[in-house]
C-alpha cells in the first residue's frame, strides 16, 4: 500500500484544524483566535488504496527568524 504524508501549514487562524478534522474524522478543538493549536497532531485516512498521514501544525506567520531569540 502506498503511503503519503501531508502537512497542513499556514497562518494562524486560517482553518488548518478544521480541514484536519474534516479529512481525518478527528475532533481536534478549534477556536476563532490565533494560537489555538500549539503542538502538531497527526491523523490518518485511506483514499483509493493510499494511506494518507495528515499532520496539523501550529500556525506561523513566517518561517524566517527575525530576532536572535528565534534563531
Amino acid at each position: 500500500m502506498k503511503k503519503v504524508t501531508v502537512a497542513l501549514a499556514g497562518n494562524p487562524n486560517a482553518g488548518k484544524s478544521s480541514i484536519f478534522n474534516a479529512l481525518t474524522g478527528s475532533r481536534q478543538h478549534v477556536g476563532n483566535w490565533p494560537g489555538k493549536t500549539v503542538e502538531k497532531k497527526e491523523g490518518q485516512l485511506l483514499r483509493d488504496g493510499v494511506e494518507i498521514n495528515v499532520v496539523d501544525l501550529p500556525g506561523a506567520y513566517s518561517l524566517t527568524a527575525f530576532s536572535p531569540e528565534e534563531v
